[in-house]
């Protein structure tokens, strides 16, 4: 199933974290943090002008994006953990 959102929101598939942390110390998928980088799966039309048309989105399918720890609603699709966040809370995309 396609995930197609609206607005300015993206839908974003968070990268998997590094296994072992650079102090060697392997630890529990309880206690690891969230990674904070994704990769952007979908794109919504655009943010709403005033004026009655749409901005061009800054990010697109397929970008590598950097985002904060507590952007975004977390869903589930089709077995598969996604996030549906506004374009705004996209810190940087990587290039």
């Amino acid at each position: 199933m396609k995930v197609v959102p609206l607005g300015h929101k993206i839908v974003v598939r968070r990268l998997d974290a590094e296994e072992k942390p650079a102090g060697g110390i392997v630890l529990p998928d309880r206690a690891r943090e969230k990674p904070k980088e994704g990769r952007v799966l979908s794109v919504g039309d655009g943010k709403l002008l005033p004026d009655g048309t749409r901005a061009e989105p800054e990010v697109k399918e397929g970008d590598r994006i950097l985002f904060g720890s507590y952007a975004g609603t977390e869903v589930r699709v089709d077995d598969a953990d996604l996030l549906i966040m506004d374009a705004d809370e996209v810190l940087a995309v990587m290039r």
